[in-house]
Order: C-alpha cells, then structure tokens, then sequence
C-alpha cells in the first residue's frame, strides 16, 4: 500500500494521526476522533493553529479559555449542511464532550498567533457549486483565502455524486512562484456513500516519477505532498472529502495539467 494512502487504525477514538513529520512535509496536519456520545477528547495546539470540523454529530466544546456551547447539527455529512466549526491559535488547547456520537476532524498548520479564537459557520457557509456535467461539485468552503480566519490553513469541504469527477480538471500546486502558483500540502479525508462504496484518487507528477492511483473507502486519507490529485467517484457512489491545505503563503494558486489544460480554458 503506498505511503500516501493512511487507512483509519480504528473504529473509535482517534482514528487518524497523520503529522507533518509522519508526512514527510512541513506544514499540514490532521487529525479524526470518533467519539461516543459522553465520550471526550482534548489536545494542546502547541505551535500549530487548529481548526476543528464537526463532520457529524454535536459536541459541547471548551477552548481557548471559552465555553462555545454545543457545536453541530449535521448528525450525517451526507446532509451537505453547513458545517459548525472552531478556530484556534497556537498556544491553546480544547476539550470536546460527545453530545451524540460524533466525529470531529483536527486540522492543522503552523501558527503565528494573528487571529483569535472564534467560530466559523454555519451562518456565512453556503453550499456552491463548481464545474460543468460530470464535473459537477458542490462546495462548502469553511476556510479559503478571502476568509481572513487564519494565519496558515486553508480548509473546505467538497461533495462529489455519483458518476463525477472532482479536483478535476487535474492540476498541481507544488511550487512556491506565487502569482503563477503556490505551494500548498494537502490532505484528502474521504467519505463514501454508501459507505460500502469506494471512490478513486490519483496522484501524478508531470514527469511521472510520482505516480499513484488509489481505491479510497470510507474514512480513509490520502496525502497530496506534490503533483495532480484527481478524484473520481463511480456510479452509484457519492464521495465526500475534506480538504486540508497550507505552505508558505496562504494562497491557492494552481497550474493545471498539460494533458488536460484545453478543458480548463474552454470551460474558463
């Protein structure tokens, strides 16, 4: 299996760990609990800045020095609401207790203690939709660069049918040669439905010496370090993924791939 898929290592508790020393990079992290209602988790942010999604599930939420009450009303992601979220700095820790089962992603990136800690959605989040045909989408950004949230991460969440493609047309942002493109590490955390299902993934670099192709299930994650990361989701199965994404400078820049750039400009 290539290093680039990481499967959950279990079904409850913290089910992913993935670090940018276990990544081999320097910038993004994630992290996913699946928690029983009752059940808790906490974490110290050290030097990194953390927002956490509630996937699914609600959860009463202490952070920062704060009580946020309970965050969450989507009890399946599959619902495509709006998600509630939390930002926090560097330097601070969280407690989350379980209301009903739930699932909360950690993601993280390096901080600079630029913002305070507050609550991203569901109010200003609103589902959009990307592409044209079978490259249709439909899109919740929870973080991206015209949201001032942040000192490193960009963070969004994806909804792909069935029969569609998605970070599609394919195209990469592995340099840091801003304006033409930026680099940014990105992680994919994906969700299937059914969750009997499977979605595909690649990963590609123009000279193919990266050059990976991956049946993701439900839960699984798939590291994006450099090259064209496209998604596919079979008839029959709808995918869900949340994007992960942050480098140097916290803009998203990319250059599509040369096999593939006439989509781009005709559909531009």
């Amino acid at each position: 299996m290539t290093d680039l898929l990481r499967k959950p290592f279990g079904t409850h508790g913290k089910v992913h760990d993935i670090t940018a020393q276990n990544a081999g990079w320097r910038y993004v992290g994630f992290g996913l609990y699946h928690l029983r209602a009752g059940e808790t988790a906490s974490e110290a942010t050290g030097d990194r800045e953390v927002i956490l999604v509630m996937v699914q599930g609600k959860a009463a939420l202490t952070a920062a020095g704060q009580d946020w009450g309970v965050l969450g009303d989507r009890m399946d992601v599959f619902e495509k609401t709006p998600p509630h979220c939390l930002y926090l700095p560097n330097s601070s820790d969280w407690r989350a207790t379980a209301e009903t089962d739930c699932v909360i992603a950690v993601c993280s990136a390096p901080g600079k203690g630029g913002h305070a800690a507050r609550r991203i959605g569901p109010d200003g989040i609103s589902l959009t939709t990307r592409g044209k045909g079978t490259n249709t989408r439909h899109i919740n950004n929870i973080a991206m660069e015209n949201e001032d949230y942040c000192d490193s991460l960009l963070v969004t969440e994806v909804f792909t049918p069935a029969g569609h493609w998605s970070s599609y047309p394919s195209h990469r942002h592995d340099e840091d040669d801003f304006p033409r493109i930026t680099y940014l590490e990105e992680t994919y955390y994906h969700r299937l439905n059914p969750a009997s299902g499977f979605g595909i993934q690649r990963v590609y670099t123009d000279d193919l010496q990266l050059n990976e192709t991956m049946a993701v299930a439900d839960g699984d994650v798939v590291l994006v370090p450099r090259g064209h990361h496209p998604c596919g989701a079979p008839y029959g199965f709808e995918m869900y993924y949340l994007n992960v994404m942050a480098g140097p400078l916290r803009k998203w820049r990319f250059v599509a791939a040369p096999e593939v750039a006439w989509i781009m400009q005709r559909d531009a």
